[in-house]
C-alpha cells in the first residue's frame, strides 16, 4: 500500500487540521514560532474543503484526531498525559482519547465473539453489558461466566482496524522518508526506523493472543507488588480479536475529583505510578509501555490497577543497567559520570567532547532538582534535550523509544495527580537499589555465575574440540620460515581451564 498515494492521506490530514481548526490548536499549545504557524496555515487553507469534518460536538483538537483514525488516536493519547507540554486546556480535552471514544455495535461484539470462541454468547456469558469502555483499538464489556459466576472484562477488537492503522502506518512512512529527502540533518533521529518500531508495536497490539501473554507475563512478574494489580487472562474465552480477563472495579486515574472523594491520596498514588514503572522496568526489564490514566484504576483499597498490555516494552539487561547509571547520575548531579556512560554505551560519538557534553547535560538537570513540579517547563526542558541530541550527533535508539515515550506518558501521570511531584526524588530509592544489587562486586559474581552456566552446556564438547584443533595443528605443514602456530590448541585448552575453574567458583558460590 506504500507509494505516492500516500501523498494524498497526508494533505487530508492537515486538511482536516485545518477545517476542524484544530490546527492553531495545537501550534498555540506547542508554542510554535510564528514564521511556523504562517506556513502551517497557509499550506493548510487551499486545502481546507478536503478535510474530514468530524463530530461538531468535540473540541477541534480531539475532533481532527478522531476523524483522522487510529494511529492519530494514540498520539493523542500520549499528548493527553502531559499538560506540562500541551497545557491544561488541550490534554484535558485529549483525555477523552483513553477510554471514551464512540463504541460500535453491542451486536456486532457478539457476533465477533461468537465467530472467535465458536459458541453462542449466551452459552458462555448469563450477563453481557453495553460497552464500558471504548478506545482506539477496542472497546471493552462487563459480563458473568456461566460456568461460575465470575465476573470478567471481555475485550473486542475493533472491526476494520487493522486496515485503518495500516493506512496510516503507509501515510507515516511516506512522511518519514520525505523529511530524510528534504532535511539529511534529520537522518541521525531515523525517522524511518522510528516508523517501522511503531509499525511492530501496532501490529503486535492487534493479536489480543499476544495480548493474553503479556497480561500473564506480567502478573507473574508483579505478583509480590505491594499496591499494584494486574487482572489475569482466561485463556479458553480468549483468542486473536477476543480477550477475557478477570474484572476489577476502580476509579480512574484520570479522575481527580473522584479520587479526592474516595478519601485516596493522590500524592501518593502519584510517587507509587512512577516507582512502579521504574521497578518494572530496571528489575524485570519488562514493562506497561502504554501507562496513561486510561489504562490504570485506583481499586477501593488504594491498589493501582493496570490494564490493557497489547504495547508492552522489554530491555535486555546491558541497557537496564546503562539506563540506571544514567538515572543514578542525574540523582546525585555527577554530570561527568552521566556523559561517561553515554560515550560508553556509544549513544553520543566518540569524536564528540565528553566535558562539552557533560556541560550541556547539567544544563539540563539542574533547573529540575530543588524546583516545584509546577514551575518547570517541560515543553521549554524537551525542546533544549532535543538541542542537545542534535549538536552532539546522538541518533535515534529504537530500542529505547518504548522505554523513553513510556517514561514521558509514566511521569505526566504522576504529575496529573501531584503537580508538585519530584521524580528525582521518588526515583532516587528505585535507582539506588537497582544500582546496589546490579552494578558493582555482587553483580560481577552473578555474571560469572551465569557465564559458568553457559559454558557448561559445551562441557561434554569441549575436550573433542581440544582434540580435534591438536590433531589439525599437528597435521598442518607449518608455513615456511615460519614456526608452528599452536593459537587455537591452546584457545580450546584455555577454554577447557575456563569451564573447570568457572565450575569450582559457581560450586563455592
Amino acid at each position: 500500500m506504500r507509494g505516492p498515494h500516500n501523498i494524498w492521506r497526508l494533505i487530508r490530514t492537515l486538511a482536516t487540521l485545518e477545517r476542524t481548526g484544530a490546527i492553531g490548536v495545537v501550534l498555540e499549545a506547542f508554542q510554535a514560532p510564528p514564521r511556523i504557524r504562517f506556513l502551517a496555515r497557509i499550506l493548510g487553507w487551499p486545502f481546507k474543503p478536503l478535510g474530514l469534518k468530524g463530530d461538531p460536538a468535540l473540541p477541534p483538537a480531539t475532533r481532527a484526531l478522531t476523524a483522522l483514525g487510529p494511529a492519530y488516536i494514540k498520539f493523542g493519547q500520549i499528548l493527553s498525559t502531559r499538560p506540562d507540554v500541551v497545557g491544561d486546556e488541550l490534554a484535558v480535552q485529549l483525555k477523552y482519547l483513553q477510554d471514551k471514544l464512540p463504541p460500535f455495535s453491542i451486536d456486532v461484539a457478539k457476533q465477533m465473539i461468537e465467530t472467535e470462541l465458536g459458541l453462542p454468547v449466551h452459552q458462555i456469558f448469563t450477563a453481557f453489558s453495553e460497552p464500558v469502555a471504548a478506545a482506539s483499538i477496542a472497546q471493552v464489556h462487563k459480563a458473568r461466566l456461566a460456568e461460575d459466576g465470575r465476573e470478567v472484562a471481555v475485550k473486542v477488537l475493533r472491526p476494520g482496524i487493522e486496515r485503518a492503522f495500516r493506512k496510516d502506518i503507509d501515510a507515516f512512512y511516506l512522511a518519514a522518508r520525505t523529511i530524510e529527502i528534504l532535511s539529511p540533518s534529520s537522518r541521525r533521529l531515523r525517522p524511518m526506523d522510528v516508523i517501522r518500531h511503531f509499525e511492530g508495536v501496532v501490529m503486535g497490539e492487534l493479536d489480543f493472543r499476544l495480548e493474553s501473554s503479556a497480561a500473564a507475563e506480567f502478573a507473574a512478574n508483579t505478583e509480590n507488588d505491594q499496591g499494584f494489580q494486574v487482572p489475569r487472562p482466561i485463556w479458553f474465552l480468549s483468542g486473536r480479536t477476543v480477550m477475557t480477563m478477570g474484572w476489577a472495579e476502580g476509579i480512574g486515574l484520570n479522575d481527580n475529583a473522584l479520587i479526592d472523594a474516595a478519601g485516596h491520596d493522590r500524592k501518593a498514588l502519584g510517587a507509587r505510578v512512577l516507582q512502579l514503572f521504574l521497578n518494572h522496568a530496571l528489575r524485570d526489564g519488562y514493562f506497561h509501555a502504554d501507562m496513561h490514566q486510561g489504562n490504570l484504576k485506583v481499586a477501593a483499597n488504594g491498589d493501582i490497577i493496570a490494564y490493557d498490555f497489547g504495547i508492552m516494552g522489554r530491555i535486555d539487561e546491558y541497557t537496564r543497567r546503562v539506563y540506571a547509571e544514567i538515572l543514578f547520575g542525574f540523582i546525585r548531579k555527577d554530570y561527568r559520570r552521566v556523559a561517561e556512560v553515554h560515550f560508553e554505551a556509544g549513544y553520543v560519538p566518540a569524536d564528540r567532547d565528553i566535558d562539552e557534553f557533560a556541560r550541556a547535560l547539567r544544563a539540563v538537570g539542574e533547573p529540575i532538582f530543588g524546583m516545584d513540579a509546577s514551575r518547570i517547563s517541560m515543553a521549554r526542558l524537551l525542546a533544549y534535550l532535543f538541542e542537545v541530541t542534535e549538536r552532539f550527533g546522538m541518533e535515534t535508539r529504537t530500542e529505547l523509544i518504548l522505554l523513553q515515550r513510556t517514561m514521558v506518558v509514566v511521569e505526566g501521570v504522576a504529575r496529573g495527580l501531584d503537580p508538585h511531584i519530584n521524580i528525582w526524588e521518588v526515583a532516587k530509592p528505585i535507582v539506588e537499589g537497582y544500582i546496589t544489587k546490579n552494578v558493582g562486586p555482587r553483580a560481577l559474581v552473578r555474571d560469572l555465575a551465569k557465564t559458568v552456566r553457559v559454558l557448561a552446556r559445551f562441557g561434554p564438547k569441549l575436550p573433542r574440540m581440544v582434540e580435534a584443533a591438536l590433531i589439525a595443528q599437528a597435521e598442518a605443514p607449518p608455513p615456511m620460515d615460519q614456526k608452528r602456530n599452536w593459537w587455537p590448541a591452546w584457545t580450546a585448552l584455555a577454554a577447557l581451564s575456563a569451564l573447570a575453574l568457572g565450575v569450582w567458583i559457581g560450586t563455592a558460590l
